[in-house]
């Protein structure tokens, strides 16, 4: 039988051969001043293990990816030196400089011609053991143009939740913990749901998705209940997330 085609005769989708990310490392990183002053926030350490760049990486490449196309801006040319080619880690490395204004889907666009049917994208700043190849297969089979990744949180409300139909109240919680889904900054695309958009639009996911959804070719979900991280917040870069990193960074779910 040919390899290049299915048992059918129809032509082998090839994205899962040697699948490709985008990695979109090119945030200011606001939240994390005054860390991310002198270093980019993919390269601020995680107490005092690796950076989240440097596990992001090495997980692409133990899951079987062959490129990471990486997103860079704002000290961008600390990351390339840093990073270099990729061979440390296993994965070639090609940089995608970002210039203003920013947008998380406008450095996909300008090489999208460049990447495969189908790829997954990360953002620089997420820490999880999700197995990206597993996503990536998953939304092959959904026949969905974009899967997003998600994560049940819950958000602790401190002050006194009440149950209020009308005028009175029913009840109140001391302390009460709202559950919701929400988007880890993982996803896996397909190449033909961005063709619409032009190579320099500043465009950005939840705009996406809002999108597809009105031109009634919604996501698909996958939810992930293993371990994820959004290095976004100071308090999640101390000591004390050192020893969950490194049990959780080197194995997926």
């Amino acid at each position: 039988m040919d390899p290049t085609t299915t048992t059918g005769g129809e032509p082998r989708d090839r994205s899962l051969d040697a699948p490709q990310a985008v990695v979109l490392a090119g945030g200011k990183g606001v939240r994390l001043r005054p860390y991310t002053t002198l270093l980019p926030q993919p390269l601020v350490p995680l107490g005092d293990e690796q950076s989240v760049l440097e596990v992001v990486l090495r997980q692409l490449s133990d899951q079987g990816f062959s490129t990471a196309h990486l997103a860079i801006g704002t000290l961008g040319q600390l990351v390339r030196a840093f990073i270099g080619d990729g061979s440390q880690w296993g994965i070639d490395v090609v940089f995608v400089p970002e210039d203003a204004p920013p947008g998380t889907i406008r450095p996909i666009l300008r090489i999208l011609d460049n990447l495969p049917e189908h790829f997954v994208v990360v953002h620089g700043d997420c820490l999880t053991n999700l197995d990206f190849h597993e996503l990536l297969v998953h939304h092959l089979g959904s026949g969905r143009p974009l899967t997003v990744a998600t994560y049940q949180r819950e958000h602790r409300v401190e002050p006194g939740a009440l149950e209020m139909p009308g005028q009175r109240f029913d009840n109140f919680a001391e302390l009460s913990v709202i559950s919701c889904s929400v988007s880890m900054g993982v996803y896996a695309v397909s190449r033909e749901a961005l063709r619409p958009y032009g190579a320099g639009l500043p465009m950005n996911f939840d705009e996406l998705m809002l999108d597809l959804i009105e031109r009634g070719t919604p996501p698909s979900t996958y939810r992930f209940d293993g371990y994820w991280l959004d290095i976004g917040r100071p308090e999640d870069t101390d000591d004390h997330v050192a020893i969950p990193v490194a049990e959780h960074h080197t194995r997926p779910a």
